[in-house]
């Protein structure tokens, strides 16, 4: 089945009411077409984020994403401005996958980066408590963030699998 199949047969399951949970085709799906993208862009105003996420994507062996500079200031207006951040950058541009960082939620929930396909429908995240909780630096936040991501789909780093 396609990507595309996969996801409507899952919709079709759980509007029968007969849906049990995830499926091993579902999540290789998912890795799939997060290691077949040719084109991953990360939105935002600075180049910091894109340099750490290419970091990590190089372990996974996940091609080098495209810095899509826009100011995603607007977001954190919204309940949800990590995803409203990478939604807006699937308005602005064409891409395979569209990775975005920001606030969880309200203001103190921590952080989250989102992996989102070409519809910015979401393929995997990780998280971040609060700045104040981890203590961490912004690069070493995103890049667990990055990892944590790939790893919650089963992917594994190259050098370890």
């Amino acid at each position: 089945m396609t990507f595309e199949e996969i996801i409507k047969t899952a919709y079709k399951e759980s509007f029968a009411g007969i849906r049990k949970g995830d499926k091993e085709e579902e999540i290789l799906a998912i890795q799939n077409y997060i290691k077949d993208a040719k084109k991953i862009v990360v939105a935002n105003k600075k180049n910091i984020k894109p340099k750490v996420i290419n970091k990590c994507l190089k372990k996974f062996g996940i091609c080098e994403v495209e810095h899509l500079k826009i100011d995603t200031d607007p977001a954190d207006l919204s309940r949800t401005p990590a995803i409203t951040k990478g939604l807006m950058a699937v308005d602005q541009c064409e891409a395979d996958i569209i990775i975005a960082r920001g606030r969880l939620g309200i203001p103190g929930s921590g952080s989250m980066l989102v992996f989102m396909d070409n519809k910015g429908r979401i393929l995997t995240a990780g998280f971040s408590p609060s700045h104040i909780v981890h203590k961490k630096s912004l690069e070493e936040a995103v890049y667990n963030e990055t990892k944590m991501a790939l790893e919650r789909i089963g992917l594994k780093e190259l050098d370890k699998a």
